[in-house]
């Protein structure tokens, strides 16, 4: 349903100004645009939650591609940098832009080759995915992945050589150790590794910029896979903090259950694409009383999750989804949280206490709360949560 060809993909002014978003249930994300160019500190493969649905921080920014077919170098990458230069200028090469569910996917053309690209993260699980598939050609390609990474909260911004990093090559890997921080990992099997360590510091955001704010940032490169692919093959690069991440399936698998579920399976293909949309708002927050809670996102990039909204969005993300046990969880959930009548404004994004400075978000509590009942006839929630009310 949504698709772009050559004559946007190749229009750098388009191409950039169009993004894309894929998220993992934890808060966890990964964005960018259809061109490969960041415009935002936001944009990355991995902004891992590391303590979810918050502390979202960037650790794997990008993987820059280059091609060697034909006796031709092909290079698919392209990144903004702080002389407004743009280096290299793989855009050039994409044939063709779309989503399959949520999954965005490109189309690269080089000579008589064809490679495609698709980026997806493992629900419950901050790991992405990123599979590449060489469609057509008249002999192997040669593939040179150069990683960039970094640990920073998504907000800010990092200088060249401010953190001690170890990176070590383990099966099929990289691990990546950033002192004092949880290590990551970036596994592409099959391929030869090659540790590096070296920080590029002249990536320029053009949109924090026209946001008045500082656009710097520096990547560390880590590390460079290489490997052969014939016609017809393909493979999958996993970008985790897992060292046994969960192995890749396709996510139109998981899709799939939520469009059945919701009962739309029939519906027009932009009411299904709002099921899947709704669904990368929904997110994990663990209680003590329950570790499997959920809440909702307020928004990507910037927000965590906020009671008010939360409220506001709760019958169109799962309700009207058909998500009923979701929405129990978040009611419990956020009855958990009340203090003096009030639900939580926000969950800060560094963690920490709730904040309360909000009063109709209790009000739409009890109407998100009376929307459930009038869907579902749940009496028992509505016993259990009587003494909050």
């Amino acid at each position: 349903m949504i698709a772009f060809d050559r004559s946007i993909c190749n229009q750098l002014s388009e191409a950039e100004s169009r993004e894309w978003l894929v998220t993992n249930g934890l808060g966890g994300y990964a964005a960018g645009t259809i061109s490969g160019i960041a415009t935002r500190r936001y944009h990355g493969l991995l902004i891992a939650a590391l303590n979810p649905p918050v502390e979202r921080t960037l650790l794997v920014a990008e993987l820059d591609e280059m091609i060697e077919y034909a006796d031709k170098i092909f290079e698919l990458s392209a990144s903004r940098l702080i002389d407004d230069s743009i280096v290299p200028e793989g855009y050039r090469y994409i044939e063709k832009f779309w989503l399959e569910g949520t999954t965005p996917c490109w189309c690269y053309a080089f000579e008589d080759a064809l490679l495609e690209k698709r980026i997806w993260m493992q629900p419950g699980e901050n790991t992405t995915y990123v599979r590449y598939d060489f469609i057509q050609g008249s002999e192997p390609i040669y593939l040179v992945l150069d990683a960039m990474v970094n640990h920073r909260d998504h907000h800010s911004r990092t200088r060249a050589g401010e953190f001690e990093v170890e990176i070590e090559v383990i099966d099929h890997g990289l691990h990546i150790h950033f002192k004092d921080q949880p290590p990551f990992y970036i596994f592409c099997e099959d391929a030869q590794i090659f540790p590096q360590f070296e920080w590029l510091p002249d990536y320029y955001y053009s949109l924090e910029a026209y946001r008045g704010l500082p656009a710097e940032d520096a990547h560390l490169f880590a590390g460079v896979f290489t490997l052969c692919l014939d016609p017809g093959s393909s493979l999958t690069v996993i970008l985790s903090t897992q060292r046994n991440p969960t192995p890749p399936e396709p996510h139109q698998i998981y899709e799939n259950k939520l469009l059945v579920q919701s009962g739309l399976t029939s519906a027009p293909d932009w009411i299904q694409q709002l099921v899947l949309a709704a669904d990368q708002f929904i997110v994990q927050r663990a209680t003590p009383p329950d570790s499997d809670g959920r809440s909702i996102i307020a928004g990507y990039p910037w927000f965590s999750d906020w009671g008010r909204d939360t409220m506001i969005a709760l019958p169109g993300l799962t309700l009207a989804t058909r998500r009923y046990e979701i929405a129990e969880k978040i009611l419990r959930t956020f009855a958990l949280h009340v203090s003096q009548g009030m639900l939580p404004n926000r969950f800060p994004d560094e963690g920490g206490q709730a904040e309360y400075n909000t009063v109709d978000a209790t009000l739409w509590y009890f109407e998100a709360l009376r929307a459930y009942h009038a869907a579902t006839g749940d009496d028992n929630l509505l016993r259990y949560l009587y003494p909050t009310l």
